[in-house]
């Protein structure tokens, strides 16, 4: 199948760039196009932004019953395209095909679910003593998504918005955006209003730069990486508007001596290699006790046998190609430096897998007796690269885990879950998970430290769309 739509949706309808500037989109899997793309502009921006902000005092002033009627209809329209959104997500950036139609696909039913039933119970005004405080939308928002869980940081921060009332400006990654056109189009089934929901493609300099920093936007939110969430700070600073970003991480997976290492290691390496490790909450540094460093090496290999990396439409692969020839060559890069470095290669290496000989497909990769001063333990690799570093003790397991300008999320092991609280609190990181424990789609998603600023997801990412407003006075009550 190959996606061709060169048009953009603003104001309710699909038009043609101010100047069309076509681009391929590769599938990573095959390398060969997989459809064509316009890349936008400045002048798009300000069709766009000025659409949104011409109906954002009639949508504002919306109640959320209305809201969350529409949410309804959306999450209809949007399980009515679910099969088409998975295959896109699978073409477009390389996803197992189980993979797509389960979580990557399916966390966009979790978002629209759980923020409606937020809505029925959320607060917008309340009184504090005589003081009644209102809780208002932010204004027109820039969204600006990532390609690595497509649909879910669209949904993370569209569903969210809608809630609170905000008209806004969608702009996926270039790399990912078929799934993004198809959720227009969903939006547009459920009846959206003219100008609240628009959607622009194109990179970063040419569109994420002028939406960042125009000075009709209210907020920003970005997800994408450490370095390009500087940038957009910086370009939304002269005008103080809010920015929301969620970026990178290298996050600590602690397993205390009185763990469970078949389990704990083995759950450890599948969500490294899950979505070939283009997770920024995976956990890819991982410390164990040094005396257990051998069992936890064999285990690991072991685990890492049994992944079939290959073609993402076979229901038999686990791990698919990285999403582009750019991404290939980064993580290439970082696994000659840690052989370079001296790490000691468990399983993997450079190069393509066995039998592969087209598609960015990489080696997933363990690395043990990786020192926390190593490149690959310093950067973010976004690739399927585990590293193992050993402890001496608990102190300095808490030390390594936290000796990262990251703090995004954090894993701890032991039988014993108080001791694993205990050590989990010392952990600066705005997620931490104990013994595998899942967490639902209410719960906040976010980062300390370079790993950026406000949560996303249900109630919290409701909040970081509102203004909170105090009206003082004799008759506010």
């Amino acid at each position: 199948m190959t996606y061709d739509n060169r048009q953009f949706y603003i104001d309710g309808a699909w038009v043609d760039p101010v100047e069309a500037k076509d681009l391929n989109v590769i599938n990573p899997a095959t390398e060969e196009v997989a459809g064509v793309i316009s890349m936008g502009s400045s002048k798009d921006v300000d069709r766009a932004v000025t659409a949104a902000r011409r109906a954002f005092d009639s949508f504002s002033s919306t109640s959320p019953a209305e809201r969350l009627a529409l949410l309804g209809r959306i999450l209809t329209a949007y399980k009515a395209h679910y099969d088409e959104i998975a295959e896109a997500i699978s073409i477009e950036m390389g996803a197992p095909i189980t993979l797509s139609k389960g979580s990557q696909t399916g966390v966009g039913v979790g978002h629209i679910s759980a923020m409606m039933d937020v809505l029925k119970s959320f607060k917008f005004e309340e009184m504090q003593g005589t003081v009644r405080l209102v809780q208002e939308p932010v204004g027109v928002c820039a969204l600006i998504t990532p390609w690595n869980w497509p649909i879910n940081q669209v949904a993370a921060k569209v569903v969210p918005a809608l809630a609170a009332g905000c008209t806004m400006v969608l702009k996926p990654s270039e790399y990912s955006p078929f799934s993004a056109i198809i959720w227009a189009k969903v939006m547009h089934q459920a009846g959206v209003p003219a100008g609240v929901f628009n959607l622009i493609n194109g990179d970063g300099p040419s569109v994420g730069a002028p939406l960042s920093s125009h000075r009709e936007v209210d907020m920003v939110s970005f997800t994408g990486s450490t370095r390009a969430g500087t940038e957009v700070a910086k370009n939304a600073a002269a005008s103080v508007k809010r920015v929301h970003q969620e970026l990178g991480g290298k996050s600590p997976n602690i397993l205390l001596d009185d763990a469970d290492f078949e389990r704990a290691v083995t759950k450890g390496v599948l969500h490294v290699f899950q979505n070939s490790g283009q997770s920024c909450n995976a956990p890819t540094r991982m410390l164990v006790p040094k005396a257990k460093l051998a069992e936890v090496e064999a285990i690991a290999r072991r685990v890492a046998e049994s992944v079939v990396t290959g073609d993402p439409k076979s229901e038999k692969t686990n791990l698919g190609p990285l999403v582009s020839k750019l991404q290939f060559d980064r993580v290439e890069g970082y696994i000659a430096k840690g052989i370079a470095e001296g790490a000691k290669v468990v399983f993997g290496g450079s190069g393509r897998p066995e039998g592969l000989t087209k598609g960015y497909f990489v080696k997933p990769t363990i690395f043990s007796d990786v020192h926390n001063n190593m490149t690959i333990a310093r950067e973010e690799i976004f690739g399927p690269v585990l590293c193992i570093l050993p402890y001496d003790n608990e102190e300095q397991a808490v030390q390594i885990a936290n000796d990262t300008p990251y703090g995004l999320a954090a894993y701890v092991w032991s039988k014993d879950n108080l001791h694993a609280r205990r050590i989990g609190g010392r952990i600066r990181a705005g997620q931490v998970t104990l013994n595998g424990a899942q967490g639902g789609m209410n719960t906040p998603f976010g980062g300390f430290k370079m790993s950026g600023n406000g949560r996303e997801w249900g109630e919290h990412g409701l909040r970081d769309y509102l203004e909170v407003k105090a009206v003082i006075g004799v008759d506010a009550a």
